[in-house]
């Protein structure tokens, strides 16, 4: 073996003990470098005469080729090899079953919605929707609440950057009964309706929330009376709750907009909640100034008016006691109603 031949098998050694590119790197110096052994056969070509130097050079020249052949195998090695253990230690377990995207539902509040628009369609009761956005006249004054009434104090809340036609600033309605001025001045008597929908107060416990969902109730006529009232809202909640186990009763109250007012309160008479009044809506015969601003004779034509909190009876029947847990986004909560 000549002395080209060893210093290739001198190289292909040292960089086979090469573990690490750094190393390989420093190997490499030794022959290809500045100073390395390659490079210092190549510089003493000088000396060599012409048809020497031909021959001597192609030799040395093949002996570099080969080297750096060497140093390339040997780094593709060692970068397969450092690729090989960055997938063992990220490896991923493909027979883990796939991720897919799950099937959404309808949120228990939404379900109550659409449960009492049934009850109340099977009666004859149509269904209307309205602006959340209100002015003041149709939020308070047309439902007997005049400017500077005490009874405004618990809702007089949420204004936008805007104003009516009068100059008065515009709010987020806090109640639904705007809808009772809106679509009575739109239709003529007999009036049935219910408006479903989202309003807005100051409040935040465990059985308020800034937003909520109301459902208002009208029926206005010739002969329309409180016992009418009685009778559609106990007929209606004990369908609610599929259940005749339960008894309603109507406390003395005071709204603006009804004359007589009324609390509506039930109680299971079995169950975990038996014994226990429990507040449910606000209702009364409509208020003669009320029926007088939805364009109607008030001597000629009478009815009742009701509003109930959509998450209450959400919360009743399904036995939730944190108003909270139907806006907090937690699927854990949401999925068992679906």
């Amino acid at each position: 073996m000549n002395t080209l031949d060893e210093l290739v098998e001198q190289a292909r050694a040292a960089f086979a003990a090469a573990g690490a590119p750094a190393a390989l790197e420093n190997e490499k110096a030794r022959f290809l470098g500045k100073t390395g052994s390659v490079t210092e056969l190549l510089k003493g070509l000088a000396k060599l005469a012409p048809e020497e130097k031909r021959v001597r050079g192609a030799q040395i020249n093949a002996a570099k080729e080969a080297i750096e052949r060497l140093l390339a195998e040997r780094r593709r090695a060692l970068a397969d090899a450092e690729l090989d253990a960055r997938l063992a230690l990220e490896s991923i377990d493909v027979t883990l079953p796939g991720r897919k995207r799950s099937a959404g539902g309808i949120h228990p509040v939404i379900r109550t919605w659409m449960r009492v628009e049934e009850i109340f369609r099977s009666i004859g009761f149509d269904v209307a929707d309205g602006p959340e956005i209100e002015t003041d006249w149709y939020n308070f004054t047309a439902l007997n609440n005049p400017e500077n009434h005490p009874a405004r104090s618990m809702q007089d809340t949420f204004y936008v950057d805007a104003k009516d036609s009068e100059g008065k600033p515009l709010l987020l309605r806090t109640h639904t009964s705007p809808m009772q001025v809106r679509y009575a001045r739109m239709h003529k008597p007999p009036i049935k309706v219910i408006a479903p929908g989202r309003t807005y107060r100051v409040d935040s416990d465990a059985t308020h929330s800034p937003m909520f969902h109301q459902v208002e109730g009208l029926w206005i006529d010739e002969q329309i009376s409180f016992a009418d009232l009685k009778g559609v809202y106990t007929d209606f909640l004990r369908r609610f709750f599929e259940s005749d186990d339960l008894r309603v009763r109507f406390r003395p109250s005071f709204f603006p907009f009804t004359e007589p007012s009324a609390e509506i309160d039930m109680m299971f008479t079995s169950g975990p909640k038996k014994g226990q009044w429990l507040e449910i809506s606000g209702a009364g015969q409509v208020h003669p100034a009320v029926v007088r601003n939805f364009g109607l004779d008030a001597e000629r034509y009478i009815g009742f008016a009701f509003g109930s909190g959509l998450e209450r009876l959400t919360m009743l029947r399904y036995g939730v006691d944190d108003l909270r847990l139907f806006f907090e986004g937690d699927l854990r909560f949401l999925q068992q109603f679906n």
